[in-house]
């Protein structure tokens, strides 16, 4: 047979090749930037992606005391969590967790949008959330990327 064989190239720990992104969240949607963020940390974005292969970039996330939610969500909205032991179950709302930590905000948005199953914890640690403009990743000269 005289035809072209094509193979599928599959992307490893070894070939991948990863980034560093910067996101300014300044006035910026929760769920809108956490869904962007989420993809660029999949790594979605490329087109080398294989899904059981943490094939993303690593993503800082600056200003995250800066982003907003729409409508009455900032007082409305409930974050439920439980504490493994009987009659455990906390909510907060993100005003609540604004004052103790405005990235936990970003953090829980992102962490949602990423598998359920031990590729989407790795993938997680790809994060860095910071409130301010200050991050301490000057040396991995990352790339500003504008959402």
């Amino acid at each position: 047979m005289d035809s072209i064989s094509y193979r599928t190239s599959f992307a490893t720990n070894e070939t991948v090749k990863k980034d560093w992104v910067i996101v300014d969240a300044e006035n910026l949607i929760v769920g809108r930037v956490a869904s962007e963020i989420a993809k660029i940390i999949r790594g979605k974005h490329k087109a080398s992606f294989t899904p059981n292969v943490d094939c993303g970039d690593n993503v800082i996330v600056i200003n995250a005391d800066k982003v907003r939610f729409t409508g009455k969500k900032f007082e409305d909205k409930v974050y439920t969590r439980h504490t493994g032991h009987p009659g455990g179950q906390r909510f907060t709302t993100p005003r609540e967790l604004k004052n103790k930590s405005s990235r936990y905000i970003i953090e829980n948005a992102v962490r949602g949008m990423l598998p359920k199953n031990r590729i989407g914890r790795a993938i997680f640690k790809n994060l860095y959330v910071y409130e301010g403009a200050e991050h301490p990743h000057a040396a991995q000269q990352p790339k500003v990327i504008n959402l």
